[in-house]
């Protein structure tokens, strides 16, 4: 008999606990040991050494915190069952089950546009059937489809658990301090009001704060024009592999990855396609770079070598788009170098942007005393809410640096 009821020493939260069988089962399945091999911040250890942390990492994190929201709800009078807990628990240790290789960069290059949380609940409800409907109210709340919104709240929304733990936790291994926010703090801030996920209205300047610590994890780490250009590159290789296997060109790489390179047709994923998917990790991707850097193709082996030599292409940043006439010459002085054609592959403008705070989808809403709910951006105590409401926008070019 395997003691399912295990504590694990986690460097973030400190020690999390395990506290229902089938969440250890869940944590023991295939697919999400899988997690360990998948970075959860795809190449930023490229620029931030020290972010080499994963899925599996942030999953367990997710878990943690969801288990304190809900113990404060309790303590604040709200009623949650059981299995309600459970369903709350198993379904953030999930919501990331379906990242590919390299977490968001090969999202949509291995399967067209299967987004990451279209595959984690064909997963789920994969796993389900595997555990004779354990997880039905985990894919429930998952989908929103639960009668209690707040449970969904807590999964995903503009103040949910899971950014709460990839903030904290990026900001932890990257040693960028500006994105570390008091978890502990805004969690005992959360209440619920009309089953909606409230936060009690003295807490409105931790949220504020985690609000603008998110703007700054995102332009100095998420969005650094080095990740930003890394992460391209990743898109760039495979969509260059995929054209080169399509002319008939053999490329080495493993099979699962040899698989989605030759297949082109993912209108609904197949049973293969899943079990493919599921033995897909960054190893593969890794190992293939490695393989494709010594190809003959020229633009295949520039881009890998720049990934796996950490030799990138120059980037600069601007909060404008750059010229024609400018990107234009940077095109033609790539094509004297490495031949025609090569420079409309080569430089690449990429835009980022940013949205900290959106006021009309799904708004952080506070609870005063006398029991009225107000959104955080008509708040009197408000000090930047209304001012990190504003899209943001920064081009970057990136260009050989030979030219």
């Amino acid at each position: 008999m395997t003691n399912k009821f295990k504590i694990i020493n986690d460097p973030v939260h400190g020690f999390i606990n395990i506290p229902h069988e089938i969440l250890f089962d869940v944590i023991e399945h295939p697919y999400f040991q899988r997690l360990r091999r998948i970075s959860q911040t795809g190449l930023l250890n490229l620029i931030f050494p020290g972010a080499t942390h994963t899925r599996f990492h942030h999953a367990l994190g997710a878990m943690h915190l969801m288990f304190t929201a809900l113990e404060t709800l309790k303590l604040k009078g709200v009623a949650i069952s059981k299995d309600e807990e459970k369903g709350a628990m198993l379904a953030i240790l999930l919501h990331d089950v379906g990242h590919g290789p390299f977490s968001h960069a090969l999202e949509n290059m291995l399967m067209d546009d299967w987004h990451h949380e279209k595959l984690s609940l064909l997963l789920m409800r994969k796993m389900n059937e595997e555990f004779n409907g354990q997880l039905s109210t985990a894919i429930e709340m998952f989908q929103g489809k639960y009668h209690r919104k707040f449970f969904n709240q807590l999964i995903s929304s503009q103040l949910d658990v899971d950014r709460l733990d990839y903030l904290k936790r990026d900001s932890f291994y990257t040693g960028v301090s500006e994105g570390s926010v008091n978890t502990q703090r805004i969690i005992s801030m959360m209440n619920v009001s009309q089953d909606e996920l409230v936060i009690d209205a003295k807490g409105i300047y931790s949220i504020e704060n985690f609000l603008t610590a998110r703007m700054f994890m995102y332009w100095q780490v998420y969005y650094h024009k080095t990740a930003a250009i890394a992460e391209f590159l990743l898109v760039k290789i495979l969509a260059r592999a995929k054209v080169l296997v399509s002319q008939g060109e053999n490329l080495p790489a493993s099979e699962n990855l040899s698989y989605f390179l030759n297949k082109n047709k993912f209108e609904c994923a197949t049973a293969e396609d899943l079990q493919r998917f599921t033995e897909l990790d960054d190893n593969d991707v890794i190992q293939a770079m490695k393989f494709w850097s010594k190809n003959e193709d020229i633009i295949l082996s520039y881009l890998c070598k720049c990934v796996i030599q950490r030799n990138f292409p120059r980037t600069i940043i601007s909060s404008q788009p750059f010229s024609a006439e400018f990107i234009q010459e940077k095109i033609n002085l790539t094509d004297e170098k490495y031949g025609s054609g090569a420079g409309a592959e080569l430089v690449n403008q990429l835009a980022r942007h940013l949205l900290p705070y959106n006021q009309e989808e799904q708004p952080i809403f506070l609870l005063q005393k006398n029991g009225e709910k107000i959104r955080l951006d008509h708040s009197e105590n408000q000090i930047l809410s209304s001012f990190i409401s504003q899209q943001n926008t920064k081009y970057i070019l990136a260009f050989p640096r030979e030219i």
